[in-house]
């Protein structure tokens, strides 16, 4: 339901056409949600038919201007500041992780190794991205900053954490022959319930393979929004 969310938050900028929205996206919003072209034309064409965006003009070859309504900016506001945003609960990279035991030590370790690479180079990548951006007062700008940021620290501690992890395969000692729960302790030490859930009542490592986390930001060029 986002994307239908990220149109309403760019329409509310200001009126723009199906182009200038999709030229928005690919250089800002879609670091942490992308769009095709034709999933954000079939959008926009529902957020018409249902009263939150209104066709404002047009003009030569189908160009169409759109513009957001008050009722779209009451579903915008609501899903903002009321709606919960939904925490993504499978990691692939960490199921991995689980069951490293099953390959030779040298395979674990390349495993993890790898995943600290990516993760430094895109927080490399990341970190390039500073300077474009820091001088762009427009809000969009401002705001992308924060998620850039987010984008950075996250990077640096999956590096980290990926680093250690891979230093820590081959002094581990694995006992298979008690029964494991989930998080890789024997039945006997649940007692104290699953550590490995997050305070929320997540998966508390969820992010850890840089899927959703490494792309948190990108430069925001408000100049492109006609």
């Amino acid at each position: 339901m986002s994307l239908r969310h990220a149109v309403l938050g760019l329409l509310a900028y200001g009126p723009a056409s199906g182009y200038d929205l999709l030229k928005t996206f690919d250089q800002s919003l879609a670091n942490v949600w992308p769009a095709t072209q034709s999933q954000l034309y079939t959008e926009l064409g529902r957020l018409t038919d249902g009263g939150l965006v209104t066709v404002q003009a047009e003009g030569p070859r189908g160009r169409k201007e759109y513009a957001i309504t008050d009722a779209g900016r009451e579903e915008f506001h609501h899903w903002l500041t009321e709606v919960e945003p939904e925490r993504p609960r499978r990691d692939g990279m960490l199921l991995r992780v689980f069951f490293l035991d099953q390959v030779e030590p040298d395979k674990a370790r390349t495993f993890l190794e790898r995943r600290a690479e990516a993760a430094a180079a895109y927080h490399d990548q990341l970190l390039s991205l500073r300077g474009p951006v820091t001088d762009d007062t427009h809000p969009l700008a401002v705001n992308g900053r924060l998620a850039l940021e987010y984008g950075i620290r996250v990077t640096d501690t999956i590096h980290h954490w990926a680093s250690w992890a891979a230093d820590r395969v081959n002094s581990t000692t694995y006992d298979k022959t008690g029964k494991t729960s989930r998080t890789g302790r024997t039945s006997k030490s649940r007692e104290g319930g699953d550590g490995a859930r997050g305070a929320d009542g997540g998966d508390g490592a969820r992010g850890a393979d840089g899927g959703d986390a490494l792309g948190a930001a990108g430069p925001v060029n408000s100049k492109s929004r006609r």
